[in-house]
């Protein structure tokens, strides 16, 4: 079988997509995952470099209730933060660029890159302290 250039450039698009993640698998339509209607976060973390606890600007961050988070990727190289409990996942960011702004559960958060997963860092809810982390992500 032969495929043209256009064929050809269509296939490799869809393994491309395929292969980095995007195009399925996973509903982000609920939970800690949707993203705010409005697109901009309440809060914004930095990612400065892998640098354990001290790679994220705040850290610990702080979320209301309800509101919203983002990661900013200010370093250079790609970073992908996941929640410990796997409850959020923000896909790769790509150094430059920001994840989609992300609802918050009440209870905060710990989370990890999973890229560099020395790199940790928390966020505090409307209790005013994250909860205890535990595991292997925990500094």
């Amino acid at each position: 079988m032969r495929l043209g250039l256009v064929g050809g450039a269509a296939l490799v698009a869809v393994v491309g997509i395929w292969a980095c993640g995007g195009g399925g698998g996973g509903d982000r339509s609920a939970g800690p995952t949707a993203p705010s209607a409005g697109g901009s976060a309440g809060t914004t973390v930095g990612i400065v470099g892998n640098r354990g606890a001290q790679s994220f600007n705040p850290n610990p961050s702080e979320a209301g209730q309800g509101s919203t988070i983002a990661w900013r990727n200010d370093d250079g190289t790609t970073h992908r933060i996941v929640f410990n409990d796997g409850s959020l996942d923000t896909g790769n960011i790509a150094p430059g660029t920001s994840s989609p702004a992300m609802r918050v559960g009440t209870d905060g958060a710990n989370y990890h890159c999973t890229i560099h997963p020395t790199m940790v860092g928390s966020i505090r809810a409307s209790s005013g302290s994250p909860p205890p982390c535990q595991g292997i992500y925990c500094e």
